[in-house]
Parts: C-alpha cells; structure tokens; sequence
C-alpha cells in the first residue's frame, strides 16, 4: 500500500519542476542579447561575473547525486574547489557557448542531492545575481518567490538563510509571506528572499529597524 505522505511529497517536487524550467527560460531569454562587455559584468556573487555565474547554474542542472559525490571525493571534500570546479566545467570558449550551455539544461531534471525546491530558490537566487547588475529586471509570479521564500525561512542548506534572519520580523508587502519575531524587516518578497540568502544590496529596497541587522548578517557562514 502506498503511504500517502510519500505520495504527496512525490506531489510536490513535480510540482516544482515546471517552475524551475520557466524561470531557467525566462533568464536564457533576458540574457539573449548581450555584449562581450555585459558577460564580463561583476555578478553579486563575489568574485564571479554574470558568465560564470550561469556556468556554475548550468554545472548545477548536469550533475546528479552520483557524480556531485564523486566530485566532492576528487576535491578532497573541499566544496568550493568542487563549485570551481564544475563551473569551469560548463563555461565554454565563448559566452555564446556558455549560453547554448544553459539552453540545453532549461528542461532538466538532473540536480545534486538537494530537494528541487532548493534548486528553484538556486534559479532564482542566481539569476537575480545576473540580473540586478546588468540592470534587467524580472516580474517572477509571487506564488513562485513566495514559495522560494517559505524554504529559505526554514532552511541553511547550501546558503545560510534561516541563521541569518534569526530574531527578526519579515513581513512582505505585496504578498502573503511573513515570518519570525523581533525587529521588523519589510519589502518586496524578492528582496526580502535576496537579503537573507546574503545580498545586503536588496537591503536598500526593505524597511524596518531589523534592516541594518540583516544587512551586517551579510557574510554569515
């Protein structure tokens, strides 16, 4: 007899995929376009540009739990040389090669060990990296970043997200999100799914006397 939590779990995670695979297709398109100059553009992800930050969400949607775990073992459990590692994987010669990249993995389901919820959080996360320096902006569904917001509040899986909003109230204004207790921190559900996985410059968009906690919370481990 089949466990009907199993089931509605199993419910879920297909639920999720097809998020995954417009949100991936939404930021192929908006990155259609650019210039040499733009793929050289310094991403919100320390020391990565916009290119080698779609690399690395590339490397993520081409690696399954097997190969992940025989990475980790080559990296000697170093998890940022494996991160380096697999991003230099998927870069291609060319930033027209690095976007074919991507292209091909849109409708994959391949993901490491991680539940598809987090890969979504990853596609968005990643893809606001891209975008906010470039100056493009998305309108995600806020069904879909309220979702990605949901996960971060309880999660510290890959990210530091639930540690880092300890003792704070976030409370989004054009949604149903909210979250904690304490000082209050309030915005946009993107920003506020932005601040807590570490972007301090989403902080400028939020509201509150919690802001300027978050914001010093940037560089939590």
């Amino acid at each position: 007899m089949t466990d009907p939590k199993l089931t509605a779990d199993r419910s879920r995670r297909a639920e999720v995929w097809p998020l995954i695979h417009a949100e991936r297709a939404a930021l192929a398109a908006d990155l259609a376009d650019l210039t040499d100059e733009q793929w050289a553009t310094p991403s919100l992800c320390t020391e990565l540009t916009v290119r080698e930050v779609l690399a690395h969400l590339t490397a993520g949607a081409s690696l399954n739990s097997v190969h992940w775990l025989a990475g980790v073992i080559r990296c000697r459990f170093d998890f940022d040389r494996q991160v380096a590692m697999r991003l230099a994987e998927q870069l291609g010669a060319t930033p027209a090669e690095t976007l074919e990249r991507f292209r091909r993995v849109v409708p994959s389901t391949t993901k490491p060990p991680l539940p598809p919820i987090a890969m979504l959080g990853e596609t968005i996360v990643h893809g606001e990296d891209i975008r906010r320096p470039l100056g493009i902006r998305r309108e995600y569904p806020i069904e879909v970043v309220t979702l990605v917001a949901e996960y971060y509040q309880g999660s510290d899986t890959v990210v530091v997200a639930k540690g880092r909003i300890g003792g704070l109230r976030l409370v989004a204004n054009d949604g149903s999100f909210t979250t904690g207790s304490g000082q209050l921190v309030s915005g946009a559900t993107l920003a506020l799914v932005m601040a807590m996985t570490g972007r301090s410059t989403y902080c400028d968009d939020l509201e509150g006397d919690g802001v300027e906690l978050l914001r010093g919370r940037r560089g939590m481990a």
